[in-house]
């Protein structure tokens, strides 16, 4: 299983007939005081896996880390691959896109810090996000 999409942004849905839409992606947070507390993102992954993985179970970790590598905090779930449709061409890759809503994500200093997105205990991607101190205006 690949990650092919991983990104932050403040909303994102999938419609009824499968579009992924994306509103106000980041990498960057302003904050006027720290400790800071980001009161709502969406993590939004696209997973992508070969045929051959159909019928398998994978283990998702998410992990928001600083950057001397301390881990702030972390998400585990399970994913169950279906068995693939017959409808589709043999040998097309098997999507699926996740939203992963995060509230009120706390921040103790600025910084640059990263989410890493984990399949069987291996980082697949990451995604940066730098926490920065606003400045006061003139």
């Amino acid at each position: 299983m690949e990650v092919s999409l991983a990104l932050l942004a403040d909303y994102a849905n999938v419609t009824a007939d499968g579009k992924l839409n994306i509103l106000g992606i980041f990498d960057t947070i302003f904050a006027d005081r720290f400790p800071a507390v980001h009161p709502q993102m969406q993590l939004i992954l696209r997973l992508e896996a070969n045929p051959a993985e159909a019928g398998s179970r994978k283990k998702l970790e998410l992990k928001l880390m600083t950057a001397d590598g301390h881990t702030r905090f972390a998400i585990g779930a399970e994913l169950g691959l279906e068995v693939k449709d017959p409808s589709k061409p043999v040998g097309e890759m098997m999507k699926t896109d996740q939203i992963i809503g995060l509230q009120n994500v706390r921040f103790e200093v600025p910084g640059d810090y990263q989410i890493a997105i984990l399949v069987n205990e291996e980082t697949k991607k990451t995604i940066p996000l730098k926490v920065r101190q606003r400045q006061p205006q003139p």
